[in-house]
């Protein structure tokens, strides 16, 4: 074993049992064509296995940690939890880019891209799951970034003015997901109207909000449906 992944070992506080899953969990696709000749050698069914092993431990604590939200809610904190930059900031919180094996054309800035340390961060796990034959373990090392991820989000809502920005920005976090504002009611004279505005997150309504004008309106919903994606 080398001293790197001994440093890696000391750092997620894991010792392998097997040493050639941990190898093999740091070798990204480009080191395995360069120098195995394919890419079987990679970490891509680590990554694969990581990537479910992760999904069953974020959705563990999420369920037990707030057991009066109800399934959508939980959705979008699981997605902002484990997005690509999330695990990428995970990832460099135990650095894990200096331990990757990575081919010549990956070297010069491949051990900071969101995307292969995702899945680096993702093979590590499945490593881990693969070695350790227990749940819980992973857990025990993947529950603390989950939480300060989640007091990170819960940090920024206030202050926070302009609660629009705020929310397309963690909406643009989850691919494929659509945010829109739909206007649902026009009250009083044309000199004092009130707006309600309603928004949504694919087709599930998050938020609710009343102004004088329609950017009030839309503003106010989405400081509601914002709020609803954090439970306090």
């Amino acid at each position: 074993m080398s001293h790197s992944l001994a440093e890696l070992e000391a750092r997620i506080g894991y010792t392998f049992r097997e040493q050639a899953l941990l190898q093999r969990a740091m070798m990204h696709t480009s080191y395995a064509n360069e120098q195995m000749g394919g890419r079987d050698g990679s970490n891509e069914r680590l990554e694969f296995l990581g990537d479910s092993v992760l999904s069953l431990v974020v959705c563990k604590y999420l369920y037990h940690t707030y057991p009066d939200l109800p399934e959508g809610r939980l959705t979008v904190l699981r997605k902002n939890v484990v997005c690509q930059r999330a695990l990428a900031e995970y990832a460099t919180a135990i650095d894990l880019g200096s331990h990757l094996l990575l081919g010549r054309g990956e070297e010069k800035d491949g051990r900071t891209k969101p995307k292969i340390l995702e899945d680096a961060f993702e093979a590590l796990l499945g490593a881990m799951y693969l070695d350790a034959g227990d749940i819980d373990r992973i857990s025990r090392f993947v529950v603390p970034f989950v939480k300060a991820e989640l007091a990170k989000m819960q940090a920024e809502l206030t202050p926070f003015e302009d609660y629009k920005t705020l929310l397309q920005q963690q909406v643009q976090q989850m691919p494929g997901e659509e945010l829109r504002y739909e206007l649902i009611g026009e009250e009083g004279p044309d000199n004092a109207k009130i707006f309600t505005v309603r928004v949504l997150i694919n087709s599930n309504e998050f938020g609710r909000g009343v102004g004088s004008s329609k950017k009030e309106a839309e503003q106010n919903a989405a400081k509601e449906a914002f709020e609803r994606y954090l439970p306090r």
